[in-house]
């Protein structure tokens, strides 16, 4: 089964006043669906768009596992376990909330920053919060999230370049950047697919393309 989410679908947030406009994949703060809560691990596929000067003040999170991939510009992460990080384009960066901990993004540089941050559940709550930066992941490196029974694959596809949907309980893809065609659907920027027991699906770019692919496990 196949299900798509089209960007101009997404849920919007953020406050533009402020420089910060985010568009929601899941449900999210006032815009609460019942139906459309989590899909597999993922809790949340948020869109972000900072202006220079820009940024989240500190606040919390707890027993969730918080993955961030930039599409432009660099974030500035801070949290209340003591890393201090800048992130930028083909960087991984995951932030185990755990027990709980706080933390602050922001654009400190002078160019907006768009990233993609993703939330998934734990398989078990609790612990002691950790943090990880995977500087330029390659395209056939998988990034493994054990904590939440899945993984990411980035794939960056060449126009008319085909590749394999893992099989899976579930898989997320979600359209970075570029075209691609799944299952004779034309996914552009921002598009999402959620993928109930995926068997021998292929995506093909339609353009130079960026991709990020979850795969997930049933719990």
């Amino acid at each position: 089964m196949i299900r798509i989410q089209r960007a101009g679908d997404r849920y919007p947030g953020g406050d533009p006043g402020a420089g910060i406009e985010t568009r929601h994949a899941f449900s999210f703060g006032r815009h609460y669906d019942p139906d459309n809560l989590r899909f597999g691990a993922i809790l949340a596929c948020n869109e972000e768009r900072l202006a220079p000067g820009a940024g989240f003040a500190e606040h919390p999170h707890s027993h969730t596992e918080i993955v961030t991939w930039v599409v432009e510009g660099e974030l500035t992460h801070r949290d209340s376990a003591g890393h201090t990080s800048v992130v930028g384009p083909g960087d991984v960066q995951r932030l185990s909330s755990a027990a709980g901990v706080r933390h602050e993004e922001r654009n400190d540089g002078d160019v907006p920053l768009v990233f993609v941050q993703m939330w998934l559940a734990p398989l078990e709550p609790g612990g002691a919060p950790s943090y990880e930066i995977v500087r330029g992941i390659a395209d056939s490196t998988p990034y493994a999230l054990p904590e939440a029974g899945s993984m990411l694959n980035v794939r960056r596809l060449e126009s008319g370049e085909r590749t394999a949907v893992p099989d899976a309980d579930f898989v997320y893809a979600h359209v970075v950047r570029g075209t691609v065609r799944l299952a004779g659907e034309e996914l552009t920027p921002g598009d999402a697919a959620r993928v109930t027991e995926a068997q021998d699906l292929a995506l093909m770019a339609t353009s130079d393309a960026e991709v990020l692919l979850w795969e997930m496990r049933a719990v």
